[in-house]
C-alpha cells in the first residue's frame, strides 16, 4: 500500500518538473522576441513571460513536496486568471513566427 503511493508520489512529482520545463522552454524561446517590441508591448510581454516563469517555479515546489496538491491547483488557477487578464490587452500577445 505504501509503496504504491510514494510510486504515485514520483509520477506526479516527475510530471510537474516535465510540466515546468514545458513553461521554462516556452519563456526561452518568447524572451529573446521581447527586444523588438516597443516599451509599453515588452513590459506586458514580460509581465505575461514572468507570470509562466512564476508557475514554472510552483510545479516545481510541487515537485519536490513543499506545496500540496490543493496548493499548486489554486496557485494554478491565479496564474491562469493572471494570463487571461494580460492576453486580453492585445498590446500583450506574443509572436510566434
Amino acid at each position: 500500500m505504501i509503496g504504491r503511493w510514494v510510486g504515485a508520489r514520483r509520477r506526479r512529482a516527475k510530471r510537474a518538473l516535465e510540466a515546468a520545463r514545458m513553461l521554462d522552454e516556452v519563456v526561452d524561446t518568447q524572451l529573446p522576441l521581447l527586444a523588438s517590441f516597443d516599451e509599453d508591448r515588452r513590459r506586458r510581454s514580460a509581465d505575461y513571460l514572468a507570470e509562466l516563469v512564476v508557475l514554472a517555479q510552483d510545479y516545481r515546489y510541487f515537485a519536490h513536496g513543499w506545496i500540496d496538491a490543493k496548493e499548486l491547483d489554486r496557485r494554478g488557477h491565479r496564474a491562469m486568471a493572471t494570463l487571461s487578464r494580460l492576453r486580453e490587452d492585445p498590446t500583450a500577445r506574443l509572436i510566434t513566427d
